[in-house]
């Protein structure tokens, strides 16, 4: 297989390859305070599932394919070309609609759904924008979210793409809509569960009871070795696996009564941008004129 020469990649080149890359595919990190991603992921043709997870506001990549063959991550982009078909995006994030729609033209993939695990409350969903750039593309959220969207779905649904689909599992307690969304041995949780965290629980319906039951019924019966993918990282993790956070995430792997506890005491601030971004998120990212 012939790359560019700028997809080359070599183990000793990890450094500059991923300032390559941060310059290539991420924009917009001035607007982005927190540390917020969006996922791409695609089956191509033979059936093998590929996963490819943009860089976060650090700026610094995970220039990594997981192929279902061989659940290690391998060199990236030496794969990239050999990817196509629909893809779904998860979790856009508005100030990186350039960067994620460039890393679906790069990969050579049909962006078919832009999905979102719930209403966000600290940053404006990319949805709106990326249907305005890409017509056809079709925005998902859960019913119970009380948001816009071209497709609402509910626990046990399957939102389809190619011979892949992603499946819906109600993970209310964060905001009573979130949802968590399991491919293969993939979860995307949302803010439901965070590596060693979870969502806040008092706003928007937010039930500390209901959370700790959704992630214990819906993601902690997942496998060990399922790998939880959440919509923010703070501590530069990226990823964790239900095993890990079973046995060592702070809060959730408490009892129920501790639980309740402890995120009754947080003592969290009122979000800095709920009162911009919710109004907006409630009809796709953007305010129809």
């Amino acid at each position: 297989m012939s790359l560019p020469d700028q997809f080359a990649y070599s183990q000793s080149r990890e450094e500059d390859l991923a300032l390559m890359l941060a310059s290539q595919v991420y924009v917009g990190t001035q607007n982005c305070s927190k540390k917020m991603k969006s996922y791409v992921y695609t089956r191509n043709k033979d059936e093998k599932s590929a996963y490819r997870k943009a860089v976060d506001a650090t700026g610094f990549p995970v220039h990594g394919v997981v192929n279902s063959s061989d659940p290690d991550i391998v060199g990236a982009v030496e794969m990239a070309s050999d990817l196509g078909g629909d893809a779904v995006l998860v979790d856009p994030v508005v100030e990186q609609v350039d960067r994620d729609l460039k890393l679906v033209e790069d990969l050579g993939l049909k962006l078919k759904y832009v999905v979102n695990t719930h209403c966000h409350a600290d940053h404006v969903t990319g949805s709106g924008l990326i249907k305005r750039k890409l017509p056809g593309v079709r925005s998902v959220i859960a019913k119970d979210s009380g948001a816009k969207a071209d497709v609402h779905v509910a626990h046990g649904d399957r939102v389809e793409f190619g011979d892949a689909f992603l499946e819906v599992r109600a993970t209310p307690g964060h905001t009573e809509g979130c949802l968590s969304y399991v491919c293969d041995n993939m979860v995307f949780t949302g803010d439901a569960l965070l590596v060693r965290g979870c969502g806040r629980t008092d706003f928007q319906g937010g039930s500390a009871e209901t959370l700790y039951d959704s992630v214990h019924a819906q993601i902690f019966t997942l496998p060990d070795d399922t790998v939880v993918y959440p919509a923010h990282d703070y501590k530069g993790h990226r990823s964790s696996t239900v095993g890990e956070e079973k046995r060592l995430n702070p809060r959730l792997s408490k009892s129920k009564a501790e639980f309740v506890e402890i995120m009754g005491n947080l003592g969290l601030p009122y979000p800095k941008k709920i009162d911009e971004a919710l109004p907006l998120n409630l009809v796709c990212g953007i305010q129809e004129e």
